[in-house]
């Protein structure tokens, strides 16, 4: 990103919004924005096939989960953030990746401009492809300040997305093990 052309596009927006926009609260805001908006949109930056290191599964055959991933992205409808946590399982067939890969992973594609729906495929596709996973889940849990904070204006909803593929697709008892770790209940 360019961030001279940004910090222009952000100071008149601001003049747009603020009948004051040279009040000294608004005076380096555009050049923050523009710093901030690096973080906030990193994932495009990144393939995240550069992230992975594979292992060999060892014959280990069973369920993989990481839970609870803490994730903030935008939504691509309004430009608000929405947030919340992300839920990974597979099961691998030769090769296993690093545990610090699955949230890697959700931060790459949280990091651009998403609707949830999206990036709860995105991640499950990626993971599929990129592991020849037996099969993999993803849970997506979102609070949507277009929801919260305009529209309906209802603070407490939770949007929930997922996405399965192979034996979690297939075979319901691996689903329903996945969702009881999900809501930390033991199978």
């Amino acid at each position: 990103m360019e961030t001279p052309d940004i910090e222009k596009l952000i100071s008149q927006l601001i003049k747009h919004i603020d009948p004051d926009p040279d009040r000294e609260g608004l005076k380096d805001t555009a050049a923050r924005v523009a710093r901030s908006y690096d973080k906030l949109y990193s994932g495009y930056d990144i393939d995240p096939k550069s992230l992975l290191t594979f292992f060999d599964s060892e014959q280990y055959d069973e369920m993989i989960t990481c839970r609870d991933i803490d994730f903030y992205s935008t939504c691509e409808h309004h430009l608000l953030p929405f947030y919340g946590k992300v839920h990974i399982g597979y099961i691998p067939d030769k090769k296993i990746i690093g545990l610090s890969k699955m949230p890697r992973i959700v931060e790459v594609f949280a990091r651009r401009l998403q609707n949830q729906e999206r990036m709860t495929s995105q991640i499950t596709n990626f993971m599929q492809e990129n592991l020849a996973a037996r099969g993999v889940g993803v849970v997506v849990q979102g609070k949507h300040l277009c929801m919260q904070a305009r529209g309906v204006e209802k603070q407490n909803t939770l949007v929930t997305t997922s996405a399965f593929r192979g034996l979690f697709k297939k075979n319901i008892n691996t689903r329903s093990e996945f969702i009881s770790i999900v809501h930390g209940k033991k199978s």
